[in-house]
């Protein structure tokens, strides 16, 4: 061996160690600045659970018109929660859960999970096909008109019996509406 090819090669092997010393000073300052795992502002927070029956409270159904309403939907629990989905929906039996009459839901839009911290609230609307008329209003479809004081929503398991915000009646021609998904409140 030369000594030109012994000197390039202690030249080379001094720049490599330069470079892998420098690498590590790289290494080490980028973990000094990340966040230690399992810190709040390292750490990906684990995905909420769905939500349940006992932590999902309605007060109404607000009116938008004859022929929708808005219901919201609050997370009354400690934790977050995620909501999927479209509710179920059923008009009241006047006093008897015998007298419900459960209605077909026709999905309106796509189903996202709607993340609920406590105290959040989520929407969804439904409308209908009106009664007609005056008191004694009719279908223009010649279905029998239903009315009931309230309605029942399905969702997460729970059961929310809400009533109209104006005080009326919930009167609908025949058996089918539309809910949209659940969207976050606006």
């Amino acid at each position: 061996m030369s000594y030109t090819s012994t000197v390039n090669g202690a030249a080379a092997l001094g720049r490599l160690r330069t470079a892998l010393g420098a690498a590590a000073a790289v290494a080490a300052l980028l973990a000094a600045a990340a966040p230690a795992a399992g810190s709040e502002s390292g750490a990906a927070a684990a995905p909420a659970p769905p939500c349940g029956s006992g932590q999902l409270a309605a007060d109404g159904a607000e009116r938008l018109g004859a022929n929708a309403v808005r219901i919201t939907v609050v997370n009354e629990g400690s934790a977050p929660c995620v909501l999927r989905g479209h509710p179920a929906v059923a008009l009241a039996g006047q006093g008897s859960p015998g007298n419900a009459k459960p209605l077909t839901v026709v999905r309106l839009g796509p189903a996202r999970p709607v993340e609920l911290p406590p105290g959040g609230a989520a929407q969804t609307r439904i409308s209908f096909t009106p009664v007609l008329g005056e008191a004694d209003g009719y279908c223009a479809s010649g279905a029998e008109p239903f009315a009931a004081p309230s309605m029942v929503l399905g969702v997460a398991g729970a059961r929310l019996q809400l009533a109209p915000d104006d005080g009326g009646n919930f009167a609908l021609c025949g058996t089918v509406v539309r809910a949209t998904a659940f969207r976050p409140a606006s």
